[in-house]
């Protein structure tokens, strides 16, 4: 019995890759995104976050895409992953750590599927802990974060500076 209890809870479990954004990006095309090399990390005084990128945007970051004056190549994907701190009580100093799971915003560049938005696609996908499930932002359509990179367009509309190691 005990068997068939543990079979439905598995079956219950939400995959998440099966979510998308309406018109936009489906979280399967970021499939393996927990694996891919930190750019950066930030924080804000709510957030602890920290950026990863796929292959083609590292190769692009490392060969000096966008402060050489190039763009992103399509295929370049970044997601940020963010979390809602809270304090290390076994650190002997101060710091903040990751606690609860906030978000993950997706990011990819596609010229062909998002020419409106200079090719790059946006979506955020929120989690929910009670139910550990994620669902699509009602905010997270195609061009949802495209009006906020605008500010950085001479940076081919990436915040995110891949910094000196």
């Amino acid at each position: 019995m005990a068997v068939a209890v543990l079979g439905g809870r598995a079956f219950s479990a939400q995959d998440k890759y099966t979510l998308r954004v309406p018109n936009g990006l489906a979280f399967s095309d970021f499939r393996g995104y927990e694996n891919w090399q930190v750019v950066a990390v930030s924080q804000t005084e709510d957030l602890l976050k920290v950026m990863v990128a796929n292959p083609v945007m590292m190769n692009a970051y490392r060969s000096g895409v966008p402060g050489n004056g190039k763009s992103f190549p399509d295929g370049s994907k970044i997601a940020k992953i963010e979390w809602k701190p809270k304090q290390n009580t076994e650190s002997p100093f101060s710091v903040r750590v990751p606690d609860v799971l906030q978000d993950i915003f997706l990011i990819e560049k596609n010229s062909k599927r998002f020419p409106d938005t200079k090719g790059w696609a946006y979506a955020v996908f929120d989690y929910e802990p009670a139910s550990d499930t994620f669902k699509p932002d009602a905010t997270g359509v195609v061009n949802c974060g495209f009006v906020c990179h605008t500010r950085v367009a001479a940076k081919d509309y990436i915040f995110t500076a891949y910094g000196k190691r």
